[in-house]
């Protein structure tokens, strides 16, 4: 079928709900390491108690992509799965902060991160359906534009609400301060909002031969047939994809080190919170919030310019300085000790993260078979779970006798991580490679009226 160019508004209304989705990780993000710490664990924890948001991804993404694939309701195909999961994470994000015991958050964890990945696997595949190649560069962009600045407000919020509107740091039920409970609340109502926006303002097309589609339906039944086919999947994996696998396994290692240590890294080692019950570790805990803010800001600005980028010196190119700009500024972490200089590494970072969250999905999408689009990118996650795991199990061995519960050397281990990265960007082979060239026509951006 032929895709239909889409406005600007369109492309706006298919993407808001990665708004609320990214209101969900960035809280997680910014504040679980912290909330770990606040109920007593050691760093040397931490690593393990994240295992939750990789292993639900490792299984969730791949079937709900499967399922969504062979989902036709009256809702359309992929919606159906965006608001079972914006219903189920948002009661999550309200339950998470009230955690009294370090197990209690670790259980709700894997809780929260499964329901997430109900909604967020189908958005990927839902751009795919909707959009000609054409614009599929520019919606991923979009896509970028709102996990930014999701992340800006969801990361920043228990500092706002400190800071801005004079929320005390008193302690509510168990060690959580009052200001993160807070975040997490509003978290959950802008999750669930930001969904049902775009719900009800964009609309899906059906399969092209509906009782065809219904038919393969009624064959595919039981477990086996269905585990078979996302195997079978796996085995057919497009070279391209094969060659961005390697690329997202580096670039997530380097996301996680950050993730896992950059809060705590700056309240012990820009603060000198000397512990947690230390005000210069609150201080440090939610200045970093702002540092993750800034760099989902700079991801937010950046991404309106990712598209020309893209058509100038392709995705391959674009994606690749990208990388190279984020383990720059994670490496600079190391020298840093003012707490003003690390929202200018933070910028690095936030360049690195934009093209993360769209040139490998635009490069994606351009070589993959139309009726299992959603499959394999929830197969594709597996490329950013699995690095996640990894981490998770052994990185805490690390931390203990190599790193020696350096917070800091984790984040500059993530540098290193995203140059790596960048290297092996250069392999990858961009079946619709979208730059403009002498005397050609340029592919039209995502601009037009609602």
């Amino acid at each position: 079928m032929e895709k239909p160019t889409r406005s600007f508004w369109q492309i706006w209304n298919m993407s808001f709900g990665f708004l609320g989705i990214q209101f969900g990780w960035g809280l997680q993000m910014a504040n679980m390491s912290a909330i770990y710490e606040y109920l007593g664990a050691r760093a040397d924890q931490i690593p393990i108690l994240w295992l939750a948001a990789p292993l639900t991804g490792l299984i969730i993404q791949p079937i709900i992509g499967h399922a969504s694939d062979h989902t036709w309701t009256g809702l359309g195909r992929r919606r159906p799965y965006f608001l079972a999961g914006a219903i189920l994470s948002s009661s999550a994000l309200i339950l998470m902060p009230r955690s009294s015991t370090l197990w209690m958050a670790a259980g709700l964890l894997w809780v929260l991160d499964a329901c997430i990945n109900v909604s967020m696997e189908p958005f990927r595949a839902f751009v795919a359906d909707l959009l000609p190649e054409s614009q599929r560069t520019g919606g991923f962009a979009m896509q970028s534009l709102f996990i930014g600045l999701g992340a800006v407000v969801a990361s920043a919020l228990p500092y706002l609400l400190i800071n801005v509107f004079h929320v005390g740091r008193g302690m509510a039920t168990g060690k959580i301060p009052l200001n993160v409970r807070l975040s997490f609340y509003i978290g959950a109502a802008a999750f669930l909002g930001a969904v049902l926006w775009t719900i009800f303002s964009t609309k899906e097309y059906p399969p092209e031969d509906l009782a065809e589609f219904r038919r393969q339906k009624l064959q595919r039944r039981g477990l086996m047939d269905n585990a078979g086919e996302i195997f079978a999947s796996i085995r057919q994996m497009p070279r391209t994809m094969r060659q961005l696998a390697w690329v997202q396994i580096c670039t997530w290692l380097g996301l996680f080190c950050m993730w896992l240590y950059f809060p705590v890294a700056v309240a012990r080692n820009v603060f000198g919170a000397p512990d947690t019950v230390s005000a210069l570790y609150s201080a440090g805990v939610e200045w970093a919030g702002v540092c993750f803010g800034m760099y989902s800001l700079v991801c937010f600005g950046f991404s309106f310019l990712l598209p020309a980028m893209a058509r100038r010196l392709g995705r391959r190119m674009t994606h690749i300085l990208c990388l190279i700009c984020g383990g720059i500024a994670l490496l600079a972490v190391a020298v840093i000790h003012d707490k003003y200089l690390l929202l200018l590494s933070m910028t690095g970072v936030g360049i690195a993260w934009a093209s993360t969250l769209a040139m490998p999905y635009s490069i994606l999408a351009g070589c993959l078979p139309q009726q299992k689009v959603g499959v394999y990118m929830g197969i594709f996650n597996f490329f950013i779970v699995i690095p996640e795991i990894t981490a998770s199990l052994f990185f805490g061995w690390i931390m203990l006798h190599l790193l020696h519960n350096n917070r800091l050397a984790a984040v500059v281990a993530g540098g290193v991580f995203f140059l790596l990265a960048a290297v092996l960007m250069r392999r990858v082979e961009d079946v619709h490679d979208v730059r403009e060239r002498p005397g050609s026509v340029a592919e039209p951006a995502v601009v037009g009226k609602g």
